[in-house]
C-alpha cells in the first residue's frame, strides 16, 4: 500500500479511475473510497470491510449541481444542500427516472459533498465516489474493530484484512471521531433528520428556515 501526500492526490484519483480503493481521511475518520460506476472497485469496498451488501455505501459528489442532476431534489433538499454543503451532512435522495442508480449506494441514496481532501479528491476524479468508513462492519465487527484515525491505522487494516487497498492519502490524526448528520429528504415529503452528527440539528433547522420566512419542512 502506497502512502501518498496530499499534494498527491492526482496520484490517488488516478488509483480511483483504474478501479483501486483508496484511503482518504476526513475530520472525522479514514474513508475507503472506489469509483461508484465501477461495481469491482466498490465489491471490493464491501469485501474489506466484510460487510453485508444490502448495507449500502455512501456517495460522494462534487457540488450541488450533480446533485440536482442525478436526484430529485425537493425544495427542503435543495436549501440543505446549498448551505450546508460541502461538509458533513449527508442526504438520503431519491434518484431521478433514468438517472441510472448504482447498485452499490442503493435508493434512495445516501449521498454527500465532503469538504477539504476527500472533497478536492471528488473532484479531481470528475464522478461520484462510493465510500465507506475504513473499519469492520457489524455484524462481523469486535470490540477491537474500530474506525481508522490515523494512515498508519490503515495500514494495520490492510494487514489483518488484507483488503488490497492501494494507497492512502496520509492527513494526520482525524480528531472529529462522530458520524456524519443524516437528513432524508424525499421528493414528496419535508426534510426529517434522521441521525445528528457533524452537523448540529439547529444548524439543519436554520438552513431550512429561510430568512425572513416561516420554517421550511
Amino acid at each position: 500500500m502506497d502512502v501518498l501526500t496530499p499534494d498527491q492526490l492526482p496520484d490517488a484519483a488516478r488509483l480511483l479511475a483504474t478501479g483501486q480503493v483508496v484511503a482518504v481521511p476526513t475530520p472525522r475518520w479514514y474513508m475507503l473510497c472506489a469509483r461508484a460506476a465501477n461495481p469491482a472497485a466498490t465489491n471490493a469496498v464491501f469485501r474489506a470491510k466484510q460487510r453485508p451488501t444490502d448495507k449500502p455505501l455512501l456517495l460522494l459528489l462534487d457540488s450541488p449541481a450533480t446533485a440536482e442532476n442525478l436526484f430529485d431534489m425537493s425544495c427542503d433538499a435543495r436549501l440543505l444542500a446549498g448551505a450546508l454543503w460541502p461538509g458533513d451532512l449527508a442526504l438520503g435522495l431519491p434518484w431521478k427516472p433514468g438517472a441510472g442508480t448504482v447498485a452499490a449506494v442503493g435508493s434512495p441514496a445516501l449521498a454527500g459533498c465532503p469538504d477539504g481532501i476527500l472533497g478536492r479528491l471528488v473532484a479531481l476524479t470528475g464522478e461520484p465516489l462510493a465510500a465507506a468508513v475504513c473499519s469492520i462492519s457489524t455484524p462481523a465487527a469486535g470490540e477491537r474493530n474500530h474506525p481508522a484515525l490515523t494512515a498508519a491505522q490503515v495500514a494495520a487494516f490492510e494487514r489483518t484484512t488484507e483488503a488490497g487497498i492501494a494507497a492512502v492519502v496520509d492527513g494526520g490524526i482525524c480528531p472529529h471521531g462522530r458520524h456524519m448528520t443524516i437528513v432524508d429528504c424525499p421528493a414528496d415529503a419535508p426534510a426529517r433528520l434522521e441521525r445528528e452528527g457533524t452537523v448540529h440539528a439547529r444548524a439543519i433547522e436554520a438552513a431550512l428556515t429561510p430568512p425572513g420566512g416561516p420554517h421550511v419542512g
